[in-house]
C-alpha cells in the first residue's frame, strides 16, 4: 500500500483501444463551454458591468450545465430501465436508479449549476453589481461545476480501468486541466499580481493546485502528465489575453476609473507549469518511493519552484517591459481606482520578513499534505470500475 504503481510511458500495442463513449465527449464539450463562458462572464463584468442576465457569457455557462444534465440523465435512465445497457454490470444503485458513480455525481452537478442561475439573478437584483468571485450564488455555481468535473473524471477513470485507452487517458488529463483552471478562477482575487510578493497567494496555491497535477499524473501514468495539466490552464489564459481584447466593450455602470474600449482579459497565468514539470521529472525517478516520502519531497520541490519562479516573474510583470498586449498588464477593470496597487504596478506588502518566511513554511506544509491526499485519491481512482 505504501508504494505507487510505476507510471508506464506506453500501452501494449496489441491491445484493442476502445472508443470513448459519447457521453464522455458530451461532458468534455459541456465543461469547455462552461470554462469559456465563465471567463467571458468575468471579463463582461470587468469591461461592461452586469447589464442583464441574458448575456452570451451566461448562456455559454448554463449550456454546459444543460448538456451535462441531459447526457448523464440519459445514462442514468437508460442504464436503469434498459436490459441491454452495457453499463449495467458496471453501475451502482442510488435511490432505485442504476448508473456508474460518476454519472450520478455529474448529473447532480448539472442540476446544481442550473439552480444557481435564478439565485445569481436574484442576488444581483437585490444587491446590485457583484464584482466578487466568491459570493453565495457563485459558490453554488462552483460546486455544480466541480461536481461535473469530478463525475467526469470518475467516469473516465472507470473506463480506463475497465478498458485501457490512450485517448481516454488524454481526456482525463484535459479534464484535470479544466479542474485546475476552475481552481485558479476561484483563487483569482487572492493571486492578483499586486499580492505576489506576500505569502498568502503561495499558501493557497500550494494547498490546492497540486491536486489536479497529482491526479492527472498518477491516474493516467503518462509521461509529463502534470506538465500537460498545467499547460491546459496556461494555454486557456494566454489565449483569453490574446482574443478577448479583440472585441469592443464599453462600461455601462459606474464608477468608471479606467479607460476601457474592449473586453478585459484575465491576468497572465501563474507559472504553475514550472513546478509541474519538476514534479514530472521527479516522479519518473522515484516510482518506488512510499506515498509519504513522495509527498514530502514533492511538496518541498513544488513550493520552492513555485515561489522562486513566480516571485521574479511578478517583478517583470510589474515593470514597463511587460506593458504590452501579450502580457495583459495594460488591461484593467474599469472600476479599478487609479491609486490602487495593481493600477500603479506596485506590490502590496503587508508582512514582516518573519511573517513572510513563516507563510512560506506553511505553504510547503500545505503542498505536502495536498500531494499526500491526492496520491490516495489517485489510488482510489485507479481502482474504480463502476
Amino acid at each position: 500500500m505504501g508504494n505507487e504503481i510505476p507510471m508506464s510511458t506506453t500501452l501494449p500495442s496489441n491491445r484493442l483501444v476502445p472508443a470513448v463513449p459519447w457521453y464522455m465527449w458530451c461532458a468534455v464539450l459541456a465543461l469547455t463551454s462552461i470554462m469559456i463562458g465563465g471567463h467571458w462572464d468575468i471579463s463582461w463584468h470587468s469591461s461592461i458591468g452586469r447589464d442583464t442576465f441574458w448575456t452570451p457569457a451566461h448562456m455559454a455557462i448554463y449550456l454546459g450545465g444543460v448538456l451535462s444534465g441531459l447526457a448523464f440523465g440519459f445514462v442514468i435512465l437508460y442504464t436503469t430501465f434498459s436490459r441491454a445497457a452495457a453499463l449495467k454490470e458496471n453501475s451502482v444503485r442510488i435511490w432505485g436508479f442504476r448508473a456508474p458513480l460518476g454519472a450520478f455525481i455529474a448529473a447532480w452537478g448539472g442540476i446544481t449549476m442550473l439552480t444557481s442561475a435564478p439565485f445569481d439573478n436574484w442576488w444581483h437584483n437585490a444587491y446590485g453589481l457583484d464584482v466578487k468571485i466568491i459570493s453565495p450564488p457563485h459558490i453554488v455555481l462552483f460546486l455544480g461545476i466541480y461536481a461535473i468535473i469530478l463525475g467526469t473524471l470518475v467516469l473516465i477513470a472507470g473506463h480506463i480501468n475497465r478498458q485501457p485507452s490512450v485517448k481516454a487517458r488524454w481526456l482525463f488529463l484535459y479534464v484535470s486541466g479544466l479542474l485546475l483552471t476552475l481552481l485558479m478562477v476561484m483563487l483569482m482575487e487572492t493571486t492578483s499580481r499586486a499580492l505576489l510578493h506576500s505569502s498568502t497567494p503561495y499558501l493557497v496555491l500550494a494547498a490546492l493546485t497540486p491536486i489536479s497535477l497529482t491526479l492527472g499524473a498518477r491516474v493516467t501514468r503518462l509521461p509529463f502528465a502534470a506538465t500537460f495539466v498545467a499547460g491546459v490552464y496556461t494555454f486557456v489564459n494566454i489565449a483569453l489575453i490574446q482574443i478577448l481584447p479583440l472585441f469592443p466593450a464599453e462600461p455601462k455602470l459606474g464608477p468608471v476609473y479606467q479607460h476601457v474600449t474592449s473586453f478585459v482579459p484575465p491576468q497572465f497565468p501563474i507559472l504553475l507549469i514550472v513546478p509541474a514539470l519538476a514534479l514530472d521529472l521527479l516522479w519518473q525517478r522515484t516510482q518506488g518511493w512510499s506515498r509519504w516520502k513522495t509527498a514530502l519531497v514533492s511538496g518541498a520541490v513544488y513550493t520552492f519552484l513555485l515561489i522562486t519562479s513566480e516571485w521574479f516573474f511578478a517583478v517583470f510583470l510589474n515593470s514597463p517591459a511587460a506593458a504590452k498586449p501579450f502580457w495583459g498588464t495594460i488591461y484593467l477593470y474599469y472600476a479599478l481606482p487609479p491609486q490602487s496597487y495593481l493600477a500603479r504596478n506596485l506590490f502590496y506588502v503587508y508582512e514582516s520578513s518573519a511573517q513572510l518566511w513563516f507563510g512560506f513554511f506553511l505553504a510547503t506544509a500545505a503542498a505536502v499534505l495536498s500531494i499526500r491526499w491526492s496520491l490516495s485519491r489517485a489510488s482510489w481512482m485507479r481502482a474504480v470500475k463502476r
